[in-house]
């Protein structure tokens, strides 16, 4: 079944984005970013819902750590209805980056909200207390989550620019999704890399 959005795409994109879920291709098609246009490696880390610090360790070919950047207990200053929560619900605010544990580079920036409330106690305490990345302490608790894209684009990111050794001005690939565990949302992740990164030339 072909979506409405997907009938008004030009369509050499249209056949590409026809080997891709149809959510994907709305996400990536609402950000006017065509996926025939990315790296292969790009276009996993924008749509999978697998544990991206596993792949990123088997593409780069090297372990990958969590350097902190903050990490805070707040409450929220408004709703976020995608996770049905309301304005003063308590959350862990957190911006991390992923870091290639031998070659010391940055490889991708991630800004996240949890609901401490509905994450089990020995997660959270390894989340807080340790620097081992999110998927890597899902994988080890055996936690059944389920992943939901919600939006993707680019972006230019003069913040960011430093920590990835790009000029000022440089460009960002960004995806944001909920993690859904017990049928209740318990973080919402937003994840960026620069757009020169993960190509053939990288």
């Amino acid at each position: 079944m072909t979506s409405i959005f997907a009938e008004a795409l030009p369509p050499e994109i249209q056949e590409t984005n026809a080997m891709m879920r149809e959510d994907l291709q709305q996400t990536l098609g609402k950000s006017h970013i065509d996926p025939a246009e990315l790296s292969t490696f790009q276009r996993i880390l924008l749509t999978t819902d697998g544990t991206l610090t596993h792949i990123l360790e088997a593409y780069l070919y090297e372990p990958i750590q969590v350097v902190k950047l903050s990490e805070k207990l707040t409450t929220l200053a408004q709703d976020i209805k995608l996770m049905d929560l309301h304005k003063g619900t308590e959350v862990i605010a957190r911006k991390i980056l992923l870091r290639g544990r031998i070659s010391r580079r940055n490889f991708l920036y991630a800004e996240s909200i949890l609901v401490p409330e509905r994450l089990e106690k020995r997660f959270r305490n390894e989340l807080l207390k340790t620097k081992t990345p999110i998927g890597k302490i899902w994988w080890e608790h055996r936690v059944e989550t389920f992943k939901e894209i919600i939006d993707s684009g680019k972006e230019e990111n003069n913040l960011l620019s430093n920590y990835f050794g790009v000029e000022s001005g440089t460009d960002f690939f960004f995806r944001t999704y909920c993690v859904y565990s017990n049928r209740q949302a318990t973080m919402m992740i937003t994840e960026k890399f620069p757009a020169s990164f993960f190509t053939k030339d990288f």
